[in-house]
């Protein structure tokens, strides 16, 4: 069982919508391709079209009865895709064919007021903004399975001491548990941009009509519409037609965009960790796996590869779904984004599974890390020592003769302690044991270690607000 999935089933990322109980601690999260499947599309329509004819009785727009009976038949086991498919080669028109398939289960004066005054593009975008809001909630369950895996590597490795680097080179020491809690910190605030989004896919049902304006559903169209969003489990609609604008679409596109590009810098970081001439990371894969067809030795990082290639493909579908906020006056047909949608939540599940791979089951290799801290042969200390010989001939000068003395040891091929205790103007500053201090690299880490419990009890914090009551 992958470390995702068995977060998922100790009941650590049960998702609680604002529409549903306490979910049970064996809860899953569902697959966001079963989400996007074509059966849970129409399953979702009928969901509507039942929310519609429910909130249309409450009004005493349709009779109670034809509301009841259309309820109780609104599952796509009245409606097969066989059936549907078949019916749409003939009328060529997805909202049709499927009211002509459903009717045929439905009592003759029932379906008199199915679909009663409603418009397709409202029923396919409701049943889309459904289909994301669950996306979103099944997204929000694997980035919490994530965040439990950082919290567990970060806090496992918050004292593993390992070379800093900044613009590719040895910089300062810094723990490798300190690494991880930026990704940690990030992770959180993606679960929270994801929940900001969620918020407003709830405002996001829509039943306006053809042109906006509610002229179908009559007098009570606002009404109908706040009841109708209410019945589907959905909060109170926003009052404007936003069905040209889709800026909730194109945010909920841009924010998976996001996600990847902070998982590409993961995947990107531990690509370049566990290269043969570095080895401080390892991607742990099967023993029969295979590195190359003629190299017998190699080990290929496939999945931090993976999440490098998903940050960059998924943000170019996701300028795609922004260009479809461009339309011309009320109502363009923007249906043809909604593939796009659906593949671009696919993708984002297919990556988040990958780097629940890849960080839950990464081998930390930190005798190796132990070993490049001294390939610079104490060169990463030199701040330490610059501020240690700054009390001592002031600031300016500790930092232009290190500078010297750093340049002089890397010409000769010594230490950096080498190339001080042969300076005569330098060397009586220091006795070995300060030295012995000074380039001990366990001990220059700053408050990395209190960084990461840092990091960890906000994310606990923030987890429990995750889910609303």
């Amino acid at each position: 069982m992958s470390a995702i999935r068995k977060l998922v089933a100790t009941g650590l990322l049960v998702w609680l919508s604002s529409t549903t109980a306490l979910a049970s601690a064996g809860d899953r999260a569902p697959q966001v391709s079963d989400i996007f499947s074509p059966e849970n599309q129409t399953q979702k329509v009928l969901d509507i079209e039942a929310a519609l004819a429910s909130a249309q009785a409450d009004l005493d727009i349709i009779p109670q009865w034809a509301a009841r009976e259309i309820k109780a038949k609104a599952s796509t086991e009245y409606v097969s895709q066989e059936d549907l498919a078949a019916e749409y080669r003939v009328v060529r028109h997805r909202m049709v064919a499927l009211l002509n398939v459903w009717q045929r289960s439905l009592k003759p004066e029932a379906a008199e007021y199915m679909h009663f005054g409603a418009t397709t593009v409202d029923i396919y975008d409701t049943a889309l903004v459904l289909q994301l809001e669950e996306s979103t909630r099944a997204l929000i369950i694997q980035l919490r399975a994530l965040e439990e895996i950082l919290m567990r590597l970060a806090a496992e490795h918050k004292g593993t001491v390992m070379v800093g680097r900044t613009l590719g080179q040895h910089a300062l020491p810094i723990t490798f548990g300190k690494k991880v809690s930026t990704w940690l910190g990030e992770n959180r605030r993606n679960i929270e941009r994801l929940k900001d989004v969620h918020k407003r896919l709830l405002r996001s049902g829509i039943l306006k009509g053809a042109v906006g304006s509610y002229a179908g559903l009559g007098e009570d169209g606002i009404e109908v519409e706040r009841a109708f969003a209410k019945h589907l489990g959905l909060k109170e609609p926003y009052p404007d037609d936003w069905h040209g604008a889709r800026d909730v679409l194109a945010e909920y596109a841009f924010t998976l965009a996001l996600i990847s590009k902070s998982y590409g810098r993961i995947g990107n970081e531990l690509f370049l960790l566990q290269m043969t001439d570095i080895g401080e990371t390892e991607e742990v894969r099967p023993k029969t796996a295979v590195g190359s067809s003629t190299m017998p030795h190699k080990k290929n990082p496939s999945k931090s590869e993976a999440l490098i290639f998903y940050s960059r493909s998924i943000p170019r579908t996701a300028e795609i779904i922004a260009d479809d906020m461009i339309n011309a006056f009320e109502r363009d047909n923007t249906s043809r984004t909604n593939r796009l949608l659906a593949d671009i939540s696919i993708e984002a599940e297919e990556m988040l599974n990958a780097a629940a791979g890849l960080l839950g089951n990464l081998k930390v290799n930190e005798a190796v890390m132990a070993e490049n801290l001294e390939k610079t042969g104490g060169m990463i200390l030199s701040q330490r020592v610059t501020f240690a010989l700054a009390d001592k001939i002031g600031k300016t000068t500790a930092n232009s003769r290190l500078h010297e003395l750093a340049v002089e040891a890397m010409a000769e091929g010594i230490s950096l302690r080498q190339a001080i205790e042969q300076a005569p103007d330098i060397a009586p500053h220091f006795t070995s044991r300060e030295l012995d201090e000074l380039f001990d690299s366990t001990t220059y880490l700053g408050l990395a270690e209190e960084q990461v419990e840092a990091v960890i009890a906000y994310c606990r914090e923030a987890r429990k607000g995750d889910f609303p009551g």
